[in-house]
């Protein structure tokens, strides 16, 4: 912990207190932006064999040190703190904002990156198969990772004489403490972390160059005449600018900016409500059944009517109760011991509101600019607006082409067929 807080990162005594620039976190943080650059530059072909290294290694290395944990004294009690639930803990608003943040980050929701990377798929690929895939592993693999960790944690406890909650950090506590704590303690302890580290920083950039993905493949696609020409240029400045924003959080007070990004800007309530307006801009406006009639083009069959229940009413009844129950339990951020001052919890706001605010603000603006009444301006603006190109594609859905159809005879149809003109 002295050697985690005093020398790498050299904590000052608070947000307020920016102290000097970590020269040697500069560099890694600049080495981790060059290489996410490279890993995305030349487009998805390149990122997806990137993918293939970068998604395989972590799961080898964590069933190595799966291996390893469970062999050790101890294991079980991790494992059982692991999966025991503290229902109690069901009461605070903070568990389900990790919860939802968690299960956002890990299936890539409400961040684009599954939208973007979905996007270059041919027009008859399995989505349906495909989701159900990348929901099992992504959380089998979640479930798998807490048996890796917390089987070595309980090692760690045991050495210590404590219990595990006692040893047990979250955050980046877990990562960079607590883990690494139990690991010294093992034989051939250098060796172990080597594997543990890498294994964080594939993890890390796998999920960092497939979320920048998903906003560069956004911004090409909205202005093709002016980026798609100079994507490299583009990404590159982007890289540059994330790289000179993240230098805030490798100062000695660096911890407690990054606590506030963490906390408002990049995951929690900001998230829930992008996903909240983004299942009901599908299925409540654009229509579920239109989207359903979408889905049967591309698999050549109509998916459960559980996902549709889902889309309508369970997804965005669940976002909005975990949004509003942590406004109502909301409970000012900290560090540790450390209580932010009113004016950071204010920047942190202005963080999570300039995400937020870009839905109704662009609702706002489009209404303004639609011609006619309120309510004609809303109907048009809820209505798809079919280009050629996309009857051509086979993507377009006319309104009077929904209409589910029968085996029933037309009125007049025997008339016309019996008529000289029809007959063989």
């Amino acid at each position: 912990m002295e050697f985690w807080k005093r020398y790498i990162l050299r904590e000052t005594e608070g947000i307020d207190e920016v102290g000097q620039l970590r020269w040697q976190l500069s560099l890694t943080l600049m080495l981790s932006w060059i290489i996410c650059y490279f890993c995305i530059w030349k487009g998805v072909e390149w990122t997806g064999k990137v993918v293939w290294f970068t998604a395989s290694y972590p799961y080898v290395m964590m069933f190595i040190l799966f291996i390893r944990g469970v062999t050790l004294d101890g294991a079980v009690d991790g494992i059982i703190f692991y999966i025991k639930p503290d229902f109690e803990k069901l009461a605070e608003s903070e568990v389900w904002i990790d919860a939802a943040t968690q299960i956002f980050f890990s299936y890539g929701i409400g961040l684009g990156s599954l939208i973007a990377l979905g996007s270059y798929n041919p027009f008859h690929n399995n989505v349906y198969r495909d989701a159900l895939i990348v929901a099992c592993v992504n959380s089998g693999t979640s479930i798998f990772a807490g048996f890796v960790i917390f089987s070595v944690i309980g090692y760690m406890a045991h050495t210590q004489n404590k219990d595990v909650a006692e040893v047990a950090a979250s955050g980046p506590g877990l990562a960079f403490v607590a883990y690494p704590s139990a690991v010294a303690e093992m034989p051939i302890s250098p060796l172990w972390a080597c594997l543990f580290f890498s294994m964080m920083f594939m993890l890390g950039l796998d999920s960092q160059f497939c979320t920048m993905e998903g906003f560069f493949t956004a911004c090409i696609d909205e202005w093709p005449r002016y980026l798609r020409k100079h994507k490299e240029i583009f990404i590159a400045i982007v890289c540059f600018f994330s790289y000179l924003i993240g230098l805030s959080m490798v100062t000695e007070g660096g911890i407690y900016v990054f606590e506030l990004f963490n906390t408002y800007s990049a995951s929690g309530m900001s998230l829930l409500f992008l996903v909240f307006f983004q299942t009901v801009a599908i299925s409540w406006f654009y229509g579920v059944e239109r989207f359903y009639l979408h889905i049967e083009k591309m698999i050549g069959f109509r998916p459960n009517i559980w996902w549709k229940l889902c889309w309508v009413g369970f997804t965005p009844a669940i976002t909005a109760g975990v949004f509003i129950f942590s406004l109502v339990k909301y409970t000012p951020l900290t560090y540790v011991d450390y209580v932010y001052p009113d004016w950071s919890y204010a920047i942190g706001w202005m963080l999570a509101l300039s995400s937020m605010l870009c839905i109704p603000g662009y609702m706002v603006y489009i209404l303004a600019k639609t011609p006619g009444t309120l309510l004609e301006r809303f109907q048009i603006c809820i209505t798809p607006q079919w280009t050629e190109e996309d009857y051509a594609k086979g993507i377009a859905i006319d309104d009077h082409r929904q209409v589910m159809y029968t085996n029933a005879t037309p009125p007049g149809y025997q008339e016309v067929v019996n008529t000289d003109e029809c007959k063989v």
